[in-house]
């Protein structure tokens, strides 16, 4: 065998048995870049939907059985045919291709066999052998289409390959599929950032997949949300594809003529049954022999997918049409081409191909990247991601600066002379920069996980990285982030308004202050994690933060909390971080001037102070490990709520 990191120019197959599927040449073991072409069958398959479980038993009908959706489902895809799923809205197109690729497939039971060259598949075979091109185009909105191509390459290719020959097949793929003019240009976010038009995002959904050279591909709806124009350079693509050697099913809705006739052959579906499956010109004759010509001049395919549909007012008649038709076909000699399929295949050739398959298969499950390439990867795209997103360096840069200011101007002291009223005024700026850095580093992460997890789950699922690879990146490229806008905060206010001029206690002030903004950078992703939605991670952020920011010391004394909310009392970083600054300022405050003929009472020194409040600096290691174990906590549970929905997602 050749050197798997080798690339070469494809091999185009245009001589292929239009009964086998094989290319009529010899498959070249020596060259490492091409297709070995498979050819996907499956047989008397059924799929069937379980009824929902209610929470009343007695709620539970004896009626309430599995609902049936496919119902023996025959077919079969060949290497070098481009093949279309199409049907009418709820004619089991999507029940199909989930089926054949194992995704998605929640509670329904499925019966049947599905194969490769005759080999027997099952769900990690046919996730290493295949790719699955989703309906909705899902990416990271400010990268390029070359970085997004280039990530994928280095989580997805051969781990054994060197990172010149993955960027070499990145730079060969973008070529291939006519993305060269946009390589450069950012992907985009509807409505927030202007990127790539809707043909290139789809085409980049198969750039993206095409990188590891899969031999299966399946496309769902590619053409869904594109203009005619667009929809036919899609199509197209497929095809150059499928002249590479690949075999790929898509399914399509009502396509246009231009599209239609880009197809080889087409598999129609209606009521969950087969109504065809076979070259587009065979189709025209089947409808036209059992009572259906299509009209001249008419597109096919609205042809076919109106007469099997299902028109309200008119169920029992076009059920009854359908039902015929269904029949008619598995009564053609159409239908028969799967037997003819596994009894044409010599004995030798199919244990050669299911020898190769399993090969294949086995090299590709086994060459991943390493956990360490996993982890660096991942971390430059959140890394770059992070540093091009304006809300968080430009917006938040400035906001910060002007709130620090702000804040400075307003309790703006110069000296350490204290008298009465600066114990307020000083108590006030200590928890308000305790709230400042909660709001900094809380708010802004409530929206990551919400916005990324269709994107990672879907990342996830194809096996390009870990859960923990996933959420170490995102903490670590926090911190940088985390450290440079709690330092400009602490290092304005703190030498503006009056907090104790001490280096050592400055330096205390800044590690209590990065605790803090850890400490609740830490509690909103467990709040991001656990959201469905941005709205609802924005919703529940505050409301539960609330709880904490009351016993927090500053609007109820510490010593007057009831003892039935002990509990959040604990959990709460403000009563930590509020104890630490106060106890960090007044411990060596040994004089407080005061005018005992205008003041009905006087506090002397700080120790005085930090004593009314029901503080102990004695608390002062206890209060810093408590931090650190909220940070630990709330972050755990953000990557155990992370690691159940990746769980709950393969169910």
């Amino acid at each position: 065998m050749s050197n798997p990191t080798e690339f070469h120019e494809p091999i185009y197959y245009t001589n292929i048995d239009p009964e086998l599927g094989f290319p009529q040449k010899d498959y070249d073991e020596n060259f490492s870049s091409q297709v070995y072409p498979v050819t996907l069958t499956w047989r008397d398959c059924n799929v069937f939907a379980l009824p929902k479980r209610k929470l009343c038993c007695l709620c539970n009908k004896v009626e309430d059985l599995p609902k049936r959706i496919l119902t023996n489902v025959n077919g079969i895809i060949k290497p070098g045919r481009l093949t279309a799923v199409m049907g009418a809205s709820g004619a089991g197109k999507s029940t199909l291709m989930n089926m054949l690729t194992f995704k998605n497939r929640g509670s329904l039971v499925i019966q049947g066999e599905i194969r490769v060259n005759g080999a027997l598949m099952d769900k990690e075979k046919m996730s290493n052998l295949a790719a699955y091109v989703q309906q909705d185009d899902l990416f990271i909105g400010t990268m390029t289409v070359r970085e997004h191509l280039i990530f994928r390459a280095m989580l997805k290719m051969d781990g054994h390959a060197s990172k010149k020959d993955k960027l070499q097949r990145v730079e060969n793929v973008i070529q291939e599929l006519g993305l060269t003019k946009c390589a450069d240009t950012y992907i985009g976010n509807p409505g927030k950032i202007k990127g790539i038009s809707g043909g290139e995002m789809k085409r980049l959904s198969f750039a993206s997949e095409l990188l590891t050279n899969p031999p299966l591909m399946f496309c769902d709806e590619v053409t869904s949300g594109l203009d005619s124009f667009m929809a036919l350079s899609v199509v197209q693509s497929l095809k150059t594809m499928v002249h590479m050697g690949h075999t790929i099913m898509c399914t399509v809705h009502q396509p246009s003529s231009e599209v239609f006739e880009l197809f080889d052959e087409i598999i129609l579906m209606a009521e969950g049954k087969v109504a065809f499956s076979g070259p587009v010109t065979q189709a025209l004759d089947f409808f036209k022999s059992v009572g259906h010509p299509c009209p001249i001049n008419y597109n096919p395919a609205n042809h076919f997918i109106l007469t099997l549909a299902i028109i309200p007012g008119f169920e029992s008649e076009c059920k009854g049409r359908v039902e015929k038709m269904c029949e008619s076909y598995d009564n053609s000699q159409a239908s028969k081409k799967i037997d003819h399929f596994e009894i044409s295949m010599d004995p030798y050739e199919r244990r050669m191909s299911q020898k190769l398959l399993e090969e294949s298969i086995h090299s590709i499950s086994s060459s991943g990247p390493s956990y360490l390439q996993q982890l660096r990867c991942v971390m430059w795209r959140s890394w770059i991601t992070n540093i091009r997103e304006p809300m968080l360096v430009k917006i938040k840069f400035i906001q910060t600066v002007i709130f620090a200011l702000f804040m400075g101007l307003v309790y703006l002291k110069t000296d350490n002379n204290y008298i009465q009223e600066d114990i307020m005024n000083i108590n006030g700026v200590i928890f308000l920069l305790i709230i400042s850095y909660t709001y900094n580093n809380l708010f802004p992460v409530l929206n990551v996980f919400p916005k990324e997890i269709p994107i990672f789950l879907r990342e996830h699922g194809a096996g390009i990285y870990r859960v923990d690879v996933y959420y170490i990146s995102k903490m670590v490229v926090e911190v940088p982030f985390l450290v440079t806008n709690t330092a400009m905060v602490v290092a304005i206010v703190y030498w503006m308004s009056g907090l104790v001029h001490n280096l050592n206690a400055f330096i205390n002030a800044a590690i209590i202050s990065f605790l803090t903004s850890a400490a609740s950078s830490s509690f909103g992703y467990a709040v991001s994690a656990a959201s469905p939605s941005v709205t609802i991670a924005l919703s529940l952020g505050p409301l539960l933060m609330t709880p904490f920011l009351l016993f927090g010391g500053y609007f109820l004394n510490n010593g007057s909390v009831p003892d039935y909310f002990l509990w959040i009392k604990y959990a709460s970083w403000f009563l930590y971080s509020n104890e630490l600054m106060i106890t960090n300022q007044w411990k060596d405050v040994n004089y407080i001037s005061c005018d005992e003929q205008n003041s009905t009472v006087c506090i002397h020194s700080g120790r005085d102070i930090i004593e009314s409040l029901n503080y102990n600096e004695d608390n002062y290691a206890l209060n810093l490990t408590m931090l650190t174990s909220l940070i630990v906590t709330y972050r755990f549970l953000a990557f155990l709520i992370l690691l159940l929905k990746t769980k709950l997602s393969k169910c």
